[in-house]
């Protein structure tokens, strides 16, 4: 190597140490640098719940609510059989060597009690009377579940019986043997209005209590879920409900229950903010019957209704489409016997505005028969009152050339009154059943509400009808039920 060569080497291998002299003190003195010396100060103290209007937490209210808010978990018997047959390789053998059949021994039937749902539901009485849907409590059949148990808000878990239920507005009653439980205050839904915040209480999906924020978003909605039976006036709300907070409280900025949470309109089966609650006045109307009664006694007043449209509204004179417009009234029920005539507008009913004809039908379906109530209307222009006398079902057939068909069951001919207090398609013909006596041995597959649409093949329209196509023994009827037809067999002595 040349000399000059070797002296540019020693230069170049002398900067490099040099250079790595310098860093490694630079190196050593950014691990010494302390943080920026910018900073903001933080609060420590908590956020201030004495707040009365709540802006800042609705932490106090709801602990006066969620106490009485309960899950409800469901259970199904479920029938097993386990057959005790050879099996197919055994009773092959046995035949190929001509052995003889051995005595079979009967099929075991086994019974498991196999979970079917949960939900939610509301604490009502401090003795143990808790609110929540039928859907909870039944199965798809709409069959009760076997056993029910109830996990208060405290960790218990009490079991629960029926009281009642009702399909129609999705109403159940549960009773648990229980006392001094919470319970939770109960405010008009009347007076609730579009923008209030509510809160929605449950057990969304098994999670344990849960509690959701929203508004109101609408009031008054029918979507038609319940089918053409179904009562329905829902409270719609942006507040989050899920699978699991059926059954369960909503309630008002002051914890207030104002509705029972019912169902969502989703197409994945989680909360998109489009949630529904039957009103409080609604439930608690139902549950009385439920608790009185075991069941709805609803009534019946011979109207036939439809909404106005902006040019039916037009025709009439009327400035707006509130109301419900008389389409039929049946001769001799109490529509008729009040005055009302095809072509009224009913605008209100005890003082309360009917908006469309689902709220009069609302109304009627939630007063017991006897009860007057004062109907104002509008013929020709001019607003009039009259009273008009709630009339039972099941006194209809006194009106109506109804009657006892056989010991034990009652019909009434098909009319326009008939379908609206039963919910049926306007095309449908036959004779609708009003009542089934107990102990009559027909209550366990007939019920009030169905229609008879044929007797051993042939149609029956009238009572007439009726009695000259049945006969001693098995007689095949073909009926209308819930949206369904098909056939079932009585006998008669």
């Amino acid at each position: 190597m040349k000399f000059s060569h070797l002296i540019t080497f020693l230069l170049a291998i002398g900067s490099l140490i040099a250079v790595f002299l310098y860093a490694v003190p630079q190196a050593q003195e950014s691990e010494a640098i302390e943080g920026p010396s910018f900073s903001l100060p933080l609060e420590e103290s908590p956020v201030d719940r004495s707040n009365s209007n709540g802006l800042n937490s609705y932490s106090n209210i709801l602990k006066r609510a969620t106490p009485a808010v309960v899950s409800v978990h469901t259970a199904k018997i479920v029938r097993i059989v386990r057959s005790q047959r050879l099996d197919p390789q055994q009773e092959f053998l046995r035949r190929f060597f001509g052995l003889p059949s051995p005595n079979p021994r009967p099929d075991e039937i086994e019974e498991r009690l196999l979970p079917q749902g949960i939900g939610s539901g509301v604490t009502m009485t401090a003795d143990g009377y808790i609110i929540t849907n039928n859907h909870v409590v039944a199965d798809q059949s709409g069959n009760a579940a076997d056993e029910i148990l109830v996990q208060l808000n405290d960790g218990r878990e009490l079991p629960a019986i029926i009281v009642g239920r009702d399909p129609k507005t999705d109403i159940a009653v549960l009773k648990v043997e229980a006392s001094d439980l919470p319970t939770v205050r109960i405010a008009n839904s009347e007076n609730i209005e579009v923008g209030d915040v509510v809160f929605a209480i449950g057990n969304p999906l098994g999670v344990g209590l849960t509690v959701t924020q929203g508004i109101i978003s609408a009031t008054r909605r029918a979507i038609g879920i319940y089918g053409d039976q179904g009562y329905e006036s829902f409270i719609q709300t942006d507040a989050s409900i899920n699978p699991g907070n059926s059954g369960g409280a909503l309630v008002d900025a002051e914890g207030r229950l104002i509705g029972i949470n019912s169902t969502i309109i989703s197409k994945s089966g989680g909360s998109i903010g489009i949630g529904f609650a039957i009103p409080s006045d609604l439930a608690v109307t139902i549950m009385g019957h439920l608790v009185d009664n075991g069941e709805v006694h609803r009534g019946n007043v011979g109207l036939s209704c439809s909404d106005l449209t902006p040019d039916m509204a037009e025709a009439f004179g009327l400035s707006s489409t509130e109301g419900a417009l008389v389409e039929a009234v049946e001769p001799g029920l109490p529509a008729d016997q009040a005055g009302i005539q095809h072509g009224d507008v009913i605008v209100a009913m005890d003082g309360k505005a009917i908006k469309a004809t689902n709220d009069i039908r609302l109304r009627i379906g939630q007063l017991l028969p006897g009860t007057v109530v004062e109907i104002e209307y509008i013929r020709d222009g001019e607003l009039k009152t009259t009273e008009m006398t709630i009339l039972s079902p099941k006194n209809v057939g006194e009106f109506s050339e109804g009657g006892e068909i056989v010991e034990g069951i009652y019909i009434i001919p098909i009319t326009n009154a008939v379908k609206a207090t039963y919910g049926l398609p306007e095309n449908i013909r036959g004779v609708a059943i009003t009542r089934i006596d107990e102990g009559s041995g027909f209550e366990n597959y007939l019920r009030e509400g169905m229609v008879i649409l044929e007797i051993n093949g042939r149609a029956v329209n009238n009572m007439q009808d009726a009695r000259a196509r049945l006969s001693s023994g098995v007689n095949k009827l073909y009926i209308y039920d819930r949206g369904r037809t098909g056939f079932l067999a009585i006998r008669l002595p």
